[in-house]
């Protein structure tokens, strides 16, 4: 550290100024002794720190203080990045296992940061004190603040630390240990719109086989047969390369409920065994793939976002709400850093406050979304449905097929196809057309060279308004269209949420409505094609907005509720609930036309590739009373055929 010089009392003074090494620090596991005797110590890196000679002449005590305090800086900043070596330099005579000490120290209390603060040294003769005060992340709990000091020792005119574990933390000496004790409350619930968990903790008995166990295979397998275990599975378990006599082999798992009725049955038979424990389980598999979402082990990507109180091993949202309000639903958990000794007696105790969970009211409703499940559950390939509460824009429920795909129901981009004909009847209605006016409906239109068609080429002559709209008349609403300018069809697609950029607490696609280009472009925008995209989620705020009179920004939790309302003009909404009236009850949704309440809807099927006409996306929107809906089946074909069938079962189920 120092070098004498032979022209007289002149010393050369080292200390660190910076660099940027850091050493890996290692994840001790369980507890490890600290400031004990010699251990196996690590192979440091080389530092990157300079070391810049300072040479003090006939030093005054304003230049030892100066030196003192540039020394005490240098030390800590090295502490700071975990630079062992760097630190090592700047002591004194250190301990063979110095570098081993502060690994223990970043180890076992899972340090993931630290600061340093140092202040004005206080000199006496050939020593000196720096004071500090430290700041330390710590993983899972917080930051720990305390203060510290520095001893210095003064060699000629040069400062060195003349460290002792307590240069680490003051109470800490040999044969002590460090401590860290965490615990999360019970996870909060996310609710449904009447209170009913949509994802709670769960007892769970998981029936298992213990081989070493098992007098009869073929008694197990005739007990677990009810349970739905297919008899080979016994075999299929038990036979398996390099089972042991007493591992616990899981078959399966029961709700604790369920476990309590056949418990008699399940227990006396030699070779089962059972295990509890609590599991958090979405109210239906629906909810848990898509919208409610699970929970797991944290990744080293949620880790990293999340940050403090979480550390390696802890159990979060991994997707839907659970991941959106992970924070909410987790709470914070309580914490203790101890320093003790051998015999666990306490030297210093840290205590961290945490805070209780707090449920997630969502607007979903249970009995809805199960509706909504189960008219879905004989649908082949992809599809989407979303039940809209239209006084409140509250999502009721949402479902998508397949369950192991994405959330096509609220992330899916479509074109909307002939639904999209409220947005443009909206148009037309802000114009003067009245319901009963006359339009024409030719089976082909042609505009700028390129011909629009109806399905099967259909000519309706001269017709209503409320005809065409029943009918679905394509040529009759471009001709609306081209009588209007696009700004006017772009202000009725925003007063209907196109564009709106609705915040959501999960992934979706935006509906947009990119103003028309040329007039092929406006043909074909107002009848859902062109560059307009949509999901159920947004169709089923659109018809929510007829039902209503306003359109409501969807939300899927209460407090996001009435966040962006937007009105109708109540005669506009009153015609347009009387030509959906009309698909339903003579048009081309008559197959949603269930007995009940009125049921109002708009069919549409959207084409997707433009090599292959004839391939549509089946659409069907509505609403019956309070509930608004929206269906597409990627692909599907015809909306009023294809889609038309889901809504009535729909709202069959919903009719119990």
């Amino acid at each position: 550290m120092t070098t004498g010089s032979a022209s007289g009392p002149s010393r050369t003074v080292w200390w660190l100024l910076g660099g940027t090494g850091l050493a890996a620090v290692a994840v001790l596991v369980g507890a490890v002794v600290a400031a004990s005797g010699p251990s196996s110590e690590p192979t440091l890196p080389p530092t990157t720190a300079t070391l810049p000679r300072v040479t003090v002449t006939a030093p005054s005590p304003e230049d030892l203080a100066a030196a003192a305090a540039d020394l005490a800086a240098g030390y800590l900043d090295a502490w700071s990045r975990q630079d062992w070596t760097a630190m090592r330099l700047l002591a004194g005579d250190p301990p063979a296992d110095f570098a081993s000490q502060h690994v223990v120290w970043a180890g076992s209390l899972g340090v993931t940061g630290a600061s340093f603060e140092a202040g004005e040294p206080v000199i006496t003769g050939d020593t000196a004190t720096v004071p500090f005060a430290a700041a330390v992340d710590v993983a899972g709990l917080g930051t720990w603040e305390y203060e510290g000091r520095l001893a210095l020792e003064r060699l000629g005119n040069d400062w060195v630390v003349d460290w002792a574990p307590s240069t680490i933390h003051p109470l800490l000496a040999a044969g002590l240990r460090w401590d860290v004790d965490r615990d999360w409350p019970p996870r909060a619930s996310i609710l449904d719109r009447n209170g009913e968990a949509l994802a709670a903790g769960a007892a769970l008995v998981t029936v298992g086989i213990q081989p070493g166990r098992v007098v009869e295979r073929a008694a197990i397998a005739d007990a677990l047969a009810p349970l739905g275990v297919e008899p080979g599975r016994v075999d299929e378990l038990l036979d398996a390369p390099g089972v042991q006599p007493d591992w616990f082999l899981p078959v399966l798992d029961l709700l604790a409920t369920r476990y309590a009725e056949i418990e008699d049955e399940l227990r006396p038979v030699p070779g089962l065994v059972f295990r509890r424990a609590t599991e958090r389980l979405p109210a239906t598999e629906e909810l848990g793939a898509h919208t409610v979402g699970r929970v797991g082990e944290i990744t080293n990507e949620l880790l990293q976002a999340l940050g403090a109180p979480y550390g390696v091993g802890d159990i979060v949202g991994r997707s839907g709400l659970e991941l959106a309000f992970e924070t909410r639903l987790a709470g914070i958990p309580t914490g203790m850093l101890r320093l003790v000794d051998g015999d666990g007696k306490q030297v210093l105790r840290r205590d961290f406050a945490g805070t209780e969970a707090a449920p997630v009211p969502a607007t979903i409703d249970l009995a809805v979304q199960r509706a909504a499940e189960a008219a879905m559950a004989g649908v082949e390939g992809n599809a989407g449905l979303v039940a809209i509460d239209t006084a409140t824009g509250g999502v009721l429920a949402a479902v998508s097929t397949p369950i192991d795909g994405f959330h096509r129901a609220i992330a899916g981009g479509y074109p909307p196809g002939s639904t999209f004909k409220i947005v443009t009847a909206l148009a037309a209605l802000r114009a003067g057309v009245g319901i009963d006016d006359q339009v024409e409906c030719p089976g082909v239109i042609e505009v700028s060279g390129r011909e629009f068609r109806n399905a099967g080429d259909a000519a309706l002559g001269t017709i209503s308004f409320r005809r065409a709209f029943a009918e679905s008349c394509n040529t009759a609403f471009i001709g609306l269209a081209l009588d209007r300018t696009p700004a006017e069809l772009a202000d009725a697609a925003a007063t209907l949420g196109f564009g709106s950029g609705v915040g959501f607490p999960l992934p979706i696609a935006a509906a947009s409505f990119p103003e028309p280009r040329d007039r092929v472009e406006q043909a074909a925008s107002a009848i859902g094609q062109a560059r307009v995209l949509a999901n159920p989620l947004h169709m089923a705020a659109v018809a929510a907005a007829v039902a209503d009179g306003n359109w409501r920004a969807p939300a899927l939790v209460q407090d996001d509720v009435g966040a962006d309302v937007r009105p109708l003009a109540p005669e506009h909404a009153a015609a347009l609930r009387e030509m959906m009236r009309a698909v339903v009850t003579s048009g081309t949704g008559t197959q949603a036309d269930v007995p009940g309440a009125p049921v109002h809807g708009k069919t549409g099927s959207a084409q997707f590739d433009t090599a292959d006409p004839d391939a549509t996306h089946a659409w069907f929107v509505g609403f019956r009373e309070q509930i608004a809906f929206a269906v597409v089946v990627e692909d599907g074909g015809a909306g009023g055929g294809v889609a038309g069938p889901i809504v009535a079962a729909f709202l069959r189920a919903l009719d119990g």
